[in-house]
């Protein structure tokens, strides 16, 4: 076969047509055919391949393939008999941006005007940037217009839980965003996990199931109404929640849960979120709901304070970092609350390092303040899956101490050197871009790198209509 590795799959036709399925690595690959049921148990007309590319780094898995069985080419991929469909087109089109991918890998750097992604901060810079180009060029994400405000289409865009409102708001005048379902690689559910808490919680009465059923009923409309959902099980569709309670509530829908990708902040591993398919998301703290003032810092000559930290004991982490380090250490800034007159801002500025500690959720909005003010960011966490961690080598500009080690914290950080303490704020700078929050949107910001996160999670999933007639 020319080197090409083959594999089938269980024959979704009767007819013994659509079961050969191309790869252009060499070690024979796999994939999943699974039938699908929709909601209420109906057979539909369709089958989806699920493929297995996301692990560990993301660009050296890509097995570019295709299905063979339709007529014309469509980039590499050979379609026999029928004209190929919205849905084939629009595979095609991944096919060959999975290619570009892969050969970028080893290839020349890519001229871009704006930016061109270099350095040790991002694991494949030259595939990222050809990845980045693909997604400007094809990607189209349709969003539901079913729903009504204030709990679909519409959230706060400010406060510790503002990118939750900032992205839908941005979204839905999106350069990326298409009228035609048809057109489309995945599709939005425009509900808000702050809304449905806002709106739909009744305080202190620990009642998930009316904001279980508010997010499961609209899914279940959706699946009536439109084709999309039941033809993947919702494998190309996607939720976004900076609320902690995004995942539960993702629970009550299963296909949700089990095959969406559901952008959260709280990516915690512990508790289900699967890096493989599932975004995570920065907490971005906008006390005015722009960075206005949050942005920019001292050189490192002029941080006199080694590490810094405000804030309450929300969970354990924390209140092993203030039990070991409040008040202990003219070095180690540790505080509970801030002294009078004392500026949390301008502490960090004045700061080497950042302490950023899981609360009573993984996420926290200070590894962001940490990086818009040039302070190398300290993660103290369990289980978490740090955001873009697929592109963005964090070992490069921030520092992960375990837990176990908070008693050590001092002399963990006065053991790197100077010249590795330079290049971690130097590289943390240099990704700051990636975390700024623009109105409206720029290249490469946090909006794009969301969308980028999404966008290479439908590459590692083909959907096919299958006709059974």
């Amino acid at each position: 076969m020319h080197g090409l590795g083959w594999c089938t799959g269980p024959n979704p036709n009767s007819d013994g047509h659509n079961n050969w399925y191309q790869s252009s690595m060499v070690d024979p690959c796999t994939y999943e055919a699974v039938p699908v049921t929709g909601l209420g148990g109906v057979k539909k007309n369709w089958v989806n391949l699920r493929w297995t590319l996301l692990s560990g780094d993301l660009y050296g898995q890509f097995k570019v393939g295709f299905i063979v069985d339709y007529g014309i080419s469509l980039g590499g991929a050979r379609w026999t008999g029928v004209s190929p469909s919205d849905l084939e087109r629009l595979e095609a089109g991944l096919v060959r941006a999975r290619a570009l991918i892969k050969e970028a890998k080893i290839g020349n750097e890519t001229q871009d005007a704006d930016y061109v992604p270099r350095g040790r901060v991002y694991r494949n810079p030259k595939a990222f940037h050809r990845s980045y180009l693909e997604m400007e060029k094809q990607f189209k994400v349709y969003v539901y217009e079913d729903g009504e405000p204030p709990v679909f289409h519409h959230a706060p865009c400010d406060g510790i839980l503002g990118m939750e409102g900032i992205f839908i708001n941005q979204m839905e005048i999106s350069q990326f965003r298409t009228k035609n379902p048809n057109k489309s690689h995945v599709y939005f559910l425009p509900f808000s996990v702050v809304s449905i808490v806002h709106f739909v919680y009744v305080v202190d009465s620990h009642a998930w199931g009316p904001m279980k059923n508010t997010a499961a009923d609209y899914v279940k409309a959706i699946a009536s109404k439109y084709p999309h959902w039941n033809r993947s099980l919702g494998a190309d569709h996607f939720m976004l929640a900076s609320h902690d309670w995004g995942p539960e509530i993702s629970f009550a829908i299963p296909n949700l849960y089990n095959n969406s990708i559901r952008a959260l902040c709280n990516a915690n591993t512990s508790e289900r979120f699967n890096p493989l398919r599932d975004v995570s998301i920065p907490e971005i703290y906008l006390p005015r709901g722009t960075t206005e003032g949050l942005i920019g810092g001292p050189s490192p000559s002029k941080r006199t304070t080694l590490a810094f930290f405000a804030g309450g004991i929300h969970g354990y982490i924390r209140a092993v970092l203030l039990e070991n380090w409040e008040n202990k250490d003219k070095d180690i800034l540790i505080h509970q609350y801030l002294p009078k007159g004392i500026s949390y801002y301008e502490e960090i500025r004045k700061s080497k390092y950042c302490i950023c500690p899981s609360g009573y959720e993984v996420a926290s909005p200070r590894m962001v303040e940490a990086l818009y003010t040039g302070c190398v960011p300290v993660l103290i966490k369990d289980d978490y899956a740090a955001p873009f961690n697929d592109i963005l080598d964090w070992s490069t500009f921030s520092v992960n101490i375990p837990v176990k080690d908070i008693p050590n914290l001092k002399k963990i950080l006065l053991a790197i050197s100077q010249q590795r303490y330079l290049r971690m704020q130097q590289r943390g700078v240099q990704v700051r871009r990636h975390f700024e929050v623009n109105f409206p949107p720029k290249r490469y910001d946090v909006f794009h790198m969301i969308l980028h996160s999404i966008w290479l999670r439908r590459l590692n999933v083909l959907i096919r209509d299958v006709d059974e007639s």
